[in-house]
């Protein structure tokens, strides 16, 4: 028996103390796009008339133990254990070492670039034109490109061929053969930003750069080092004030408030309606990670249904919460006309999710 017992306290002892090498997700905070959060709206339009809305557009967020978090056998086995909360190898959520700083970095980079995305969409939908243009929008370091190129200047050209998507940029340098040179016309981002408060036309500059072979896997090729993005003028201001969230998730969410802040009547007709997923510029929803912890958490503030990435529909279906309709949607449009059926209660035309 004593033996028995010192064996069971040095099991447990060892489960407390020796680290394991897992992090956990659990269901996060959940936020109406079309309320408030921290006593001022979520979302702010100014420069265009806007309309009530009522009912429920609520984003959903996951919660992730830190970089630096070391969990013990006891607290990995406990959330194995848990219904609610997932344990995944700390490599899914911290790849190659990245540190606590530099997952936040790149999360609030996400989160600004899902922002300019929702609006694009939403306007686009509505039939509001928006300028756009080809910009840097990271300069690797130790690149050709470093020091020469910055982060926020607009890409006119390459090789004095006109540059109008991303692609552009790296099909045009790729012709190259490493070593040669490439000739960038751009603007600035500072002269970007001054001519565009001072409402003229921007000056443009060339900048040579030698190309260099390419490091990753497959096929070698010419490349500069940096990677290319759009930005966007809006005809009238619009603010997302939400603080302490990151990463790409919340693009749809937000995309469906702006769309009904714009129009008149209300998109859930006094619904509670979550969801998740990225947005592109032509309002294309993708997936997201930890599916399950926020079609958790979006019931548990009362969600009565959850617009789902189509690539996330089978995982979602497979632990469903009770009392949640799940809503398949693939682009924006699928997102507005599931809200048309959810408002008319036409609930069985939804598009569902199925568990595979």
């Amino acid at each position: 028996m004593l033996a028995s017992t010192l064996m069971l306290i040095a099991l447990l002892c060892a489960g407390v103390f020796i680290p394991v090498p897992y992090a956990e997700m659990s269901p996060g905070p959940t936020v109406n796009t079309l309320g408030e959060h921290d006593g001022e709206p979520v979302l702010q339009i100014s420069g265009r008339k806007t309309y009530p809305a009522d009912g429920h557009l609520n984003m959903t967020t996951v919660r992730v133990t830190s970089a630096d978090y070391r969990m013990n056998l006891v607290e990995a086995v406990y959330g194995w254990l848990a219904h609610d909360n997932k344990i995944v190898p700390h490599e899914t959520l911290y790849p190659n070492g990245k540190t606590e700083e530099e997952s936040t970095q790149e999360n609030a980079e996400e989160f600004t670039r899902s922002q300019e995305s929702a609006k694009v969409a939403a306007l686009k939908e509505l039939g509001v034109p928006v300028k756009s243009w080809v910009v840097v929008s990271t300069v690797v370091k130790g690149s050709p490109a470093e020091g020469k190129l910055h982060a926020g200047d607009v890409i006119r050209a390459v090789d004095g061929k006109t540059v109008k998507e991303p692609a552009d940029v790296a099909d045009l340098v790729t012709r190259h053969e490493p070593g040669e040179k490439a000739v960038f016309t751009i603007v600035p981002a500072k002269e970007q930003a001054a001519a565009q408060k001072e409402k003229r036309p921007a000056r443009t500059e060339n900048v040579t750069i030698t190309t260099r072979t390419s490091d990753d896997a497959g096929e070698k090729r010419a490349i500069v080092g940096i990677s290319a993005g759009t930005d966007h003028t809006f005809p009238f201001t619009i603010d997302i004030k939400l603080a302490d969230v990151g990463g790409p998730s919340a693009g749809l969410m937000f995309a469906l408030g702006i769309y009904d802040k714009l129009t008149p009547g209300s998109l859930t007709g006094g619904a509670f309606v979550a969801g998740t997923g990225t947005i592109d510029d032509n309002g294309k929803v993708g997936p997201i990670g930890g599916i399950e912890m926020k079609t958790v958490g979006a019931r548990a503030k009362g969600a009565e249904y959850f617009l789902t990435p189509a690539d996330n529909c089978a995982a979602a279906a497979k632990d469903t919460p009770d009392g949640l309709t799940l809503v398949k949607v693939n682009t924006l449009d699928d997102a507005l006309d599931a809200l048309e059926d959810i408002r008319s209660g036409d609930t069985d035309a939804l598009p569902s999710c199925k568990a595979s």
